[in-house]
C-alpha cells in the first residue's frame, strides 16, 4: 500500500511564488519525463483558449483528468506555451516523503491539500491564487490517479467551490473580472512493442502466483486469468472463497464487504454516491483521533487494517471489468498490466517510448451564484468535455489490437 494516510496532524504547506525555480525545472523537465517517466514526446491541442484566457486577465482553472504519476509535469510545456507557471495542489502526503522533494515542490508552485479533513488554509491559498489571476491554478477533480486514462472517474466538486468563491470575490472587486475552468485532456499512447513491453511483468506475476511457464497464449487472456486469481485470493482473504462468475458483480460485492460495515461503526450507514467519494469521507471519520488522541495500540493497528481496506476497496474500483475487452487497446493493455504490478508491488516499471496529448478546451465560465438542490452545471460541463475530448484523441491517435 502506498504511503499516502499520514498519522501525524496536519500543517498547511504553502507554495513558493517564485519565477526562478519553475523556469530551471521547465529546462530539465524533458529529461526527467524521459528517465523516469519513459516520455519522449508531448503534443499541444488547443492552446489557443488558454492563450484568450490569460489576455483576458481572467482567474483560470486547470482541471486535467488524472492517469498518471506524470500528469503534472507533461503540464510544464503547456505553461512555456502561453508564458504562465502554474500553481498545483497536490495530495499532502507528497510533501512528507523526503526534505528534496517537499523542497522543490514548493518551489515548483506546488502546495498541499489535506484530503482527510477539511483544509481552509489550501481552500483559501487556491481562492486568492485564481482572484490575483497572476498563474493558472491546476486542480485534478478526479482527486486520485486511477491509471485509466480512457475512463473518467466521477469529480469532485471541491473544485467548482473554489472557482466559485473566487469569482464570488473578483465579482465584488470588479464585475468584469472572471473566473474560468478549461478542461485538460491528457491522452497518453505507447508506440513500442505491447507484447516486448508487458510479457515480462506477466511472467513475474505468473512467477509470484507459482504458476507454470505460459506458452501461447494471448496477452488479453493472461491478463483477465491473472486477474481472475488476484481477486480471488482477495475474496479468499475476505470473504472465505472464491467466488465464481463474471468480475463485475464480484468486485462490488468485495468492494461493499469492505465499506459497508464501516459506513455502519463511522457514518451510521451514510453513503457517498461512489467509491472514492465514500473513501474520502471515512478517512475523515477514522484519522482525526489517530492524529490527535491517544488511542490504545490496539486501536491504532485495528484503524490501520481499516485504512488498508479502505485502500483496497480504492484499488479494487480502479478496475474497470470491460476496459481492456471493449476496446482492447495496447493502452489499455499497458494500464492494466502496470496497475497490476503498482497493486503487488507498489511500483510500476517504466515502459518507453511513451508519448502524450494535452488538449486544452474552451473555458467554462464560472457564476458566483449556484442554486440551491440543482446538479452543479460547472462540473457537468467539465465532465461532458473532458470525455469528449479523451474519447475523441483516443479514436484518433490509436487502434485496437486484433484478439
Amino acid at each position: 500500500m502506498h504511503k499516502i494516510i499520514i498519522d501525524k496532524p496536519y500543517q498547511f504547506v504553502p507554495p513558493l511564488d517564485s519565477w526562478f525555480w519553475p523556469t530551471a525545472l521547465d529546462l530539465v523537465m524533458p529529461r526527467i519525463l524521459k528517465r523516469y517517466h519513459g516520455m519522449m514526446q508531448v503534443d499541444l491541442v488547443g492552446v489557443e483558449h488558454l492563450r484568450k484566457s490569460v489576455a483576458e486577465g481572467h482567474g483560470i482553472v486547470l482541471a486535467p483528468n488524472h492517469s498518471r504519476p506524470c500528469d503534472p509535469m507533461v503540464l510544464s510545456p503547456l505553461g512555456q506555451s502561453v508564458g504562465r507557471h502554474f500553481f498545483i495542489m497536490a495530495s499532502w502526503h507528497l510533501f512528507m516523503q523526503n526534505r528534496i522533494q517537499t523542497y522543490l515542490l514548493r518551489r515548483a508552485g506546488v502546495f498541499s491539500i489535506y484530503r482527510e479533513g477539511m483544509d481552509k488554509a489550501a481552500l483559501n491559498a487556491a481562492i486568492e491564487i485564481l482572484v490575483e489571476a497572476k498563474r493558472p491554478l491546476v486542480i485534478f477533480p478526479e482527486g486520485v490517479i486511477s491509471r485509466t486514462n480512457d475512463h473518467l472517474n466521477p469529480l469532485m466538486e471541491g473544485t467548482s467551490f473554489i472557482a466559485r468563491n473566487a469569482a464570488r470575490k473578483r465579482a465584488k472587486a470588479s464585475p468584469q473580472a472572471k473566473v474560468v475552468i478549461h478542461p485538460v485532456a491528457i491522452n497518453y499512447f505507447y508506440r513500442g512493442d505491447i507484447h516486448k513491453a508487458v510479457d515480462p511483468v506477466l511472467e513475474h506475476i505468473e512467477g509470484r502466483l507459482s504458476w507454470r511457464p505460459i506458452k501461447g497464449k494471448h496477452v488479453i487472456e493472461r491478463i483477465y486469468r491473472i486477474g481472475d486469481a488476484l481477486l480471488g485470493l482477495k475474496e479468499m482473504d475476505y470473504l472465505g472463497a472464491p467466488r465464481t462468475g463474471e468480475i463485475a458483480p464480484r468486485l462490488r460485492d468485495l468492494i461493499e464487504h469492505l465499506l459497508t460495515p464501516l459506513e455502519k461503526e463511522y457514518r451510521e450507514g451514510q453513503k457517498e454516491s461512489h467509491t472514492v467519494a465514500r473513501v474520502k469521507r471515512l478517512r475523515q471519520s477514522i484519522l482525526p483521533d489517530m492524529t490527535t488522541a491517544e488511542l490504545p495500540e490496539v486501536e491504532r493497528e485495528r484503524r490501520w487494517r481499516q485504512l488498508a481496506d479502505l485502500y483496497l476497496a480504492q484499488q479494487l474500483d480502479f478496475y474497470p471489468p470491460d476496459y481492456i475487452r471493449s476496446r482492447p487497446t495496447p493502452e489499455r493493455i499497458l494500464e492494466t498490466v502496470e496497475r497490476f504490478e503498482e497493486d503487488l508491488t507498489d511500483v510500476a516499471r517504466v515502459h518507453s517510448p511513451m508519448a502524450a496529448v494535452v488538449q486544452v478546451g474552451e473555458a467554462i465560465e464560472v457564476s458566483p451564484d449556484r442554486e440551491r438542490g440543482a446538479a452543479d452545471p460547472v462540473m457537468q460541463k467539465l465532465e461532458d468535455q473532458l470525455k469528449a475530448m479523451l474519447e475523441k484523441t483516443a479514436q484518433e491517435r490509436t487502434a485496437p489490437i486484433a484478439l
